[in-house]
């Protein structure tokens, strides 16, 4: 029960560091291009490739500090990381046809959806 209370103070903290620098980006650099979005996703990349290889490569952390860190806060900041550390884990298993399927289902699938989704809404 702790790591999961532990798990979702760090998600509030993601959410809550995404919505501060989306912000702070939109801000300084206008809305037209959603670059807070991509600040935030670019970041979240970064940081879960860096941590992932100092708490799972090098053994630096247990499982609780890796669940809070890579599914609550980075989970809670940005989903994007999680897309790209599956990627290069595919990508490290040898698994080239794998991910690039991944690439291909994710963007595709989930734009299509997100079309739906809102195609959908508008009838009701």
């Amino acid at each position: 029960m702790t790591q999961l209370f532990l798990i979702g103070l760090g998600g509030f903290v993601g959410t809550v560091g995404r919505y501060w620098l989306a912000n702070l980006v939109a801000r300084r650099y206008g809305e037209t291009f959603p670059y807070g979005t991509l600040a935030v996703n670019a970041l979240g990349c970064f940081v879960i490739g860096f941590l992932f290889y100092l708490l799972n490569d090098r053994a630096l952390g247990n499982s609780t500090a890796r669940a809070v860190i890579f599914i609550g806060l980075l989970g809670g900041f940005t989903t994007f990381s999680s897309y790209g550390l599956q990627t290069l884990n595919l990508v490290r298993e040898g698994e080239l046809l794998l991910a690039l399927a991944y690439i291909a289902a994710s963007n595709v699938l989930c734009l299509a959806l997100v079309w739906f989704g809102y195609a959908l809404a508008k009838v009701f």
